[in-house]
């Protein structure tokens, strides 16, 4: 047939995990090709992780300088010129997207932009032309869920896409007032950032608080409380019924438990949670099983139910344990592609243990199990948590905001899982990630040497709190 090329891996998107797998294939002397509807990069580099933080990290600047914690140092009032702040932003988002993406095509992987849509189990279909794989990979992503909310269609609304370069959907002015229907990471990390550049910030949560799927219940709580101290207005138990314009605001109608309540603001968005990117591509043409919100089904060396054809990122959800996260979907990009292409035994992923952080200040880390999910895996558990006034670098640097939290075997010591909120935890809890990968128990983060005084030693601190009250203690005593 005209038009089409064979390659020995076809990749249906082009983010970190489509890269990751088109990098093996091209180590195994394979060739391969991505495709992508969008900007080269996908979801983490345009329009999700490194716009978001390098935000996050302006608006930290602005807060720090208006809310000085040390007595003796007044209140500055910087200057905010959003336009050249997302300017820079997006300086920021093209240079990386060429340095680590763009610049690495050409050789034996090369990248066909437009809709990809299956022909068959082996064919992919793009602006005309045929891409013939002898193996596929489906790592196409996710995209923000748009609830069924009446009204929502006829309103301007934003999502997490946002944060978006070079594409019209981009928010270039910061508006006066916000509302944010959902309360998850999302919700948490943009919230808080565009009340630090100066909006009204309204969370409209249904639950009965933040984060109350997959934390300690103690996180939400923590967040909430930081979050008031700050202005920002949550609103739990919340379910909205519907939205209309009315002139150039939004106005949003909410079931607040019993009551039904009006909510206004200039913008809405709309951050609650997301959904695979494998209803536009035509996947029921390849005979591939799909789940709930249209997650791939893979086994544990990431193949779907078709042998030839693997799936990977953000497009499998928790399949076999993952998470949806960069490095995950990096790492199993290249399983993916080696056990697709190797001729070697193939490789199973591991999803013990994934560290996880949201960017609020002060930062939101875990790893491991929680409480409520070692219960549930038939553990008889030693579960404390303490604040973190404890931890003698929080006292030094006026910032003794949030928890931390440990899940242990009770029998055994061994350490199921860590929690926690405070400065630094998104560093900090690589330690307890390692310490988990490696079995450690609750000795060993006492016996480990911490430098002092560091927020690490919040483990320790808490490994401590099993034996002894640590509020008893002097410095680095155990």
């Amino acid at each position: 047939m005209p038009n089409e090329t064979r390659f020995d891996f076809v990749i249906l998107g082009s983010g970190s995990t489509a890269f990751a797998a088109a990098l093996r294939a091209q180590e195994l002397g394979k060739t391969s090709v991505m495709t992508e509807e969008r900007t080269t990069g996908g979801v983490c580099v345009n329009r999700g992780c490194l716009p978001s933080k390098n935000l996050i990290e302006a608006a930290k600047l602005l807060h720090d300088a208006r809310n000085p914690r040390y007595p003796g140092l007044a209140a500055a009032e910087l200057r905010l010129d959003f336009r050249a702040l997302i300017a820079q932003k997006d300086e920021i988002v093209r240079g990386y997207r060429e340095k680590k993406y763009e610049s690495l095509l050409g050789g034996q992987f090369s990248l066909e932009k437009g809709r990809a849509q299956f022909v068959d189990a082996h064919t992919v279909e793009v602006n005309g032309k045929r891409l013939l794989g002898d193996k596929v990979l489906i790592a196409t992503g996710s995209r923000p869920v748009v609830p069924p909310i009446e009204g929502l269609s006829q309103v301007p609304y934003l999502t997490s896409d946002l944060l978006t370069s070079d594409e019209p959907i981009e928010l270039t002015e910061c508006p006066r007032s916000l509302m944010i229907v959902g309360g998850g990471y999302i919700a948490l990390e943009l919230g808080q950032m565009f009340r630090r550049f100066g909006a009204e910030v309204t969370i409209l949560e249904r639950d009965k608080q933040l984060l109350a799927h997959g934390y300690e219940p103690a996180v939400g709580p923590a967040i909430a409380a930081i979050f008031a101290e700050e202005g920002i207005r949550v609103v739990t138990l919340a379910s909205v019924q519907s939205v209309r314009q009315e002139g150039n605001r939004v106005v949003a109608i909410v079931q607040v438990g019993a009551k039904t309540q009006e909510f206004r603001a200039d913008k809405l968005l709309v951050a609650t949670g997301r959904r695979a990117n494998t209803d536009n591509i035509a996947i029921e043409k390849a005979g591939v099983t799909i789940g709930d919100q249209g997650y791939v089904h893979v086994d544990e060396y990431l193949r779907t139910n078709i042998p030839h054809i693997f799936a990977a990122g953000d497009v499998i959800g928790r399949e076999t344990g993952s998470q949806p996260a960069t490095p995950v979907g990096s790492q199993n990009g290249g399983k993916a592609a080696h056990n697709a292409l190797s001729g070697e035994p193939p490789r199973r992923v591991d999803h013990r243990v994934i560290p996880r952080a949201i960017f609020v200040d002060p930062p939101i880390a875990s790893v491991g199990l929680s409480e409520e999910e070692a219960v549930a895996a038939g553990h008889r558990c030693w579960c404390n948590t303490v604040p973190m006034s404890l931890v003698p670098r929080a006292q030094a640097i006026h910032d003794t905001r949030g928890i931390i939290k440990m899940v242990a075997d009770a029998e055994t010591e061994k350490v199921l899982g860590v929690t926690m909120v405070g400065n630094s935890a998104a560093e900090v809890i690589h330690e307890a990630a390692m310490a988990l990968r490696f079995q450690a128990r609750l000795r060993d983060f006492i016996d480990l040497l911490h430098v002092y005084p560091t927020m690490a030693e919040a483990l320790k601190i808490i490994a401590i709190s099993r034996f002894k009250d640590p509020a008893k203690l002097s410095c680095c005593a155990e």
